[in-house]
């Protein structure tokens, strides 16, 4: 299968600064924003569908739906209806098949995000990039159904990831794994945080980041969150929505 990537600038909080939309041979994939590039190789393009509905990654559906078949999630058509504006023509979910694009339910990073398989590579959305981590906070963000989703494209063998921000991943094995132990450092020091006595987000951001974080303050907040509901979940801290602390 082809694969055309096509960077286009969007409002991004990624460090690129664009978002990758991608031309599957028969696939459009992730059309961000417009640009006489993704008009050219999208002219073919059947179908159209994206990886999750985050605006810097649906900005364009709605110029490039057209007579294309409109794909969404099974279970949340209403996400896509509401980012775009556009009534979905299909839906798909876990292991259908788009004009040779193979669905991965991958949520985490949103809860209707979902990767495209085509044989060894993956377009993986906002599953991973190669230049930093990804952003896991915010409306519907799962940081234990992201690690989740990262161990298992990790178990797959794989050659190529290609993001939805940045350059194609050219080792996904070792980038998975070191996304994966990323997140989980960062665990340990939000939680070593609460047991060491900080209550609160922003003392227990404060003590689990070791840089300065001018500038993305609520990024990181929000990423420390999402940590804390995990780890309430799993029964390892309490946690109320606005105070943590060990049991």
């Amino acid at each position: 299968m082809r694969i055309d990537r096509l960077p286009v600038p969007t409002p991004t909080t990624a460090p690129t600064g664009t978002t990758n939309a991608y031309v599957a041979d028969d696939v459009l994939v992730d059309p961000a924003a417009r640009s006489d590039a993704l008009d050219s190789a999208a002219a073919d393009a059947s179908h159209v569908a994206v990886t999750h509905t985050h605006p810097d990654h649906v900005g364009a559906l709605a110029a490039y739906a057209g007579s294309r078949t409109v794909w969404a999630l099974s279970g949340h058509e209403d996400r896509l209806r509401e980012a775009t504006g556009i009534e979905p023509d299909r839906r798909f979910s876990e292991g259908d098949s788009i004009a040779g694009l193979t669905v991965l339910e991958t949520p985490g990073h949103a809860p209707d995000h979902v990767a495209f398989a085509a044989g060894d590579a993956v377009l993986c959305g906002d599953l991973a990039m190669a230049e930093s981590s990804v952003f896991v906070g915010g409306e519907g963000a799962d940081m234990g159904a992201y690690l989740d989703s990262l161990r298992r494209l990790r178990e797959r063998d794989l050659d190529l990831l290609f993001p939805g921000h940045g350059e194609p991943i050219e080792a996904p094995a070792e980038r998975l794994d070191w996304l994966i132990d990323h997140r989980l450092g960062r665990e340990r020091r939000v939680l070593r945080a609460v047991e060491a006595g900080d209550r609160t987000v922003e003392g227990i951001r404060d003590a689990a980041y070791e840089k300065d974080l001018s500038g993305v303050e609520a990024l990181a907040s929000a990423t420390v969150r999402a940590h804390l509901e995990k780890l309430a979940e799993e029964g390892r801290i309490g946690w109320n929505g606005e105070r943590a602390r060990p049991v």
